[in-house]
């Protein structure tokens, strides 16, 4: 089954009243600054293989990367080919990623996709976005995390803390992780789609986050219309002043 590619919407100028060209500009120069400010930028998940990544990043939803590396250690060493993976009872499983949570769901979806790779693919993890969008567990968000981290492919991961990052620079206004990662492959280079995903996830924990970003130490302060030049936060993003209409002499 093809991969899912939204109809191209209208541009939307932002609340810079920017055209594509502009958005593209700056949308650059805060790639520039974000590579310049996390140079250290990695996936905090623990894995060695393909497979290793897919079960991490499955069990990453709603749960801390602390977490998930606490409760992968001792399976990475249990189940190490797809096959063991999708022999493993549900119970069991779910006994054993318990404390990451949706513990069933996640049990379920890592059993049903390990059992596809055992019968599609050998249970070798396939290396393109429509073999591992057509898995039963794998959306673009993980798949584009195993093609960017196992396979050094180039893929705009949108996670939670991209959404919320890419809506405050004014970069989009979806709410669609979809149609946010098409918009974004607009105005950035394609070799810098994997790296950008990573430097805006690290901004998000960091300086961004959900509640009470620390703009005063923001290194794109100057190019997001959601942050006061004074450091001060408004919630909601700025838009441009109207121009005065000129009174007749």
């Amino acid at each position: 089954m093809a991969a899912r590619k939204p109809a191209r919407p209208r541009w939307w100028p932002g609340p810079l009243g920017e055209t594509q060209e502009q958005r593209r500009d700056r949308a650059v120069k805060i790639l520039r600054a974000l590579k310049k400010t996390y140079p250290d930028a990695h996936v905090p998940l623990n894995y060695s293989t393909p497979l290793q990544l897919m079960v991490a990043t499955i069990l990453s939803a709603q749960c801390t990367d602390k977490r998930v590396n606490e409760v992968t250690e001792p399976l990475f060493k249990k189940y190490k080919k797809a096959a063991d993976w999708a022999g493993v009872d549900q119970k069991t499983l779910e006994e054993e990623i318990h404390s990451a949570g949706f513990f069933h769901n996640k049990a379920k979806a890592i059993r049903a996709t390990s059992a596809e790779l055992v019968e599609s693919y050998g249970g070798r993890v396939p290396d393109t976005l429509e073999e591992l969008t057509a898995l039963r567990g794998i959306g673009r968000k993980t798949a584009n995390v195993i093609l960017a981290h196992a396979y050094d492919k180039q893929g705009i991961i949108v996670d939670t803390h991209f959404i919320r990052i890419s809506r405050r620079l004014g970069l989009t206004n979806e709410l669609d992780p979809v149609k946010i990662e098409f918009a974004t492959m607009r105005f950035l280079p394609e070799r810098y789609w994997s790296d950008f995903s990573l430097w805006m996830t690290w901004h998000g924990r960091f300086i961004c986050p959900a509640r009470k970003p620390t703009c005063g130490e923001c290194p794109v302060r100057k190019l997001c219309p959601a942050a006061e030049s004074t450091g001060k936060v408004t919630w909601r993003v700025k838009t441009p002043p109207k121009p005065q209409r000129r009174r007749p002499a």
